[in-house]
């Protein structure tokens, strides 16, 4: 089957970004497939679609992306209904936090495992019908923490940097085969990633960073306290899709684009003494 429907297929979508980036890409005329670990924990995508008007364009399927075969089996599945996989957003993920020496090994690897080997299998399982039909759009959702590392979230932000590289190396591979790759960079938004993150922190009574730690999540937390709605980053993928021509990289968020330029232009011993002075405040 293939109709003139476009297809969107988003991963992590029973919360945060992919939750409202799958009611977006409804609302814009996409057939979205929201996928999710668990489909039992699907309500509140369902009650927004619902408000939105948008449940019939919207399949939920289950998905988790450490399960590779499972995603190649979801791809051919999506493929078969509907002939044509034209969006993928690279949304699953979670955040490890705590200082490098507290966090374990095995905490490492399932950072690593879900938000870097996950998208790539993603990727990978729909590059060959994209590069075939010369036409798609892979969004892979970074974070501003993907480009500047912070204190406290480095197995986060490792994953993000590989994203980051993986991307620009796939999107030049993608060109000439007329599929666009692209990094939304979301700095903080009101998701519910953080508040997840700061309920297991890696850390203890006796570790020599513990009071290092609490100004990081007391500076967090007040970032989260304050951040912008979450549906302008799920407004702006859909812009990106629907571009003909998007950029590689959309930083998003309050100061985001300033502490990227801060960190571009500054010396680094300038740039380092800014920060840890934001954690002393």
């Amino acid at each position: 089957m293939d109709n003139a429907q476009p297809v969107a297929l988003v991963t992590g979508a029973s919360s945060g970004f992919g939750l409202l980036t799958s009611v977006a890409l409804a609302r814009a005329g996409y057939r979205t497939v929201a996928t999710m670990r668990n489909p039992d924990k699907s309500d509140a995508l369902q009650e927004h679609a619902e408000r939105s008007g948008v449940q019939e364009l919207i399949d939920i399927m289950p998905l988790d992306v450490t399960d590779h075969e499972a995603i190649g089996q979801t791809v051919g599945s999506i493929v078969k209904t509907y002939g044509r996989i034209d969006v993928l957003v690279n949304n699953a993920g979670f955040a490890v936090g705590g200082y490098v020496e507290d966090v374990p090994m095995e905490l490492w690897r399932q950072q690593l495992e879900t938000n870097v080997f996950g998208v790539i299998a993603a990727t990978k399982a729909v590059l060959p019908h994209m590069r075939e039909r010369r036409s798609g759009c892979i969004v892979n959702v970074s974070s501003i923490s993907g480009r500047s590392g912070f204190p406290g979230y480095a197995p986060y932000s490792t994953s993000k940097f590989a994203v980051e590289g993986f991307s620009e190396s796939l999107r030049l591979e993608m060109k000439p085969f007329g599929v666009n790759v692209v990094l939304i960079e979301p700095g903080a938004y009101k998701t519910d990633i953080w508040q997840k993150g700061f309920a297991s922190m890696c850390t203890s009574e006796a570790s020599p960073y513990r009071h290092l730690l609490e100004k990081v999540l007391r500076y967090s937390k007040q970032a989260a306290a304050t951040a912008p709605d979450a549906a302008e980053v799920a407004d702006t993928i859909v812009r990106v899709v629907r571009s003909k021509h998007p950029k590689l990289r959309y930083p998003l968020g309050r100061g985001a684009r300033l502490g990227l330029g801060s960190k571009a232009l500054l010396p680094w011993r300038w740039y380092e003494s800014i920060v840890l002075r934001l954690l002393n405040k």
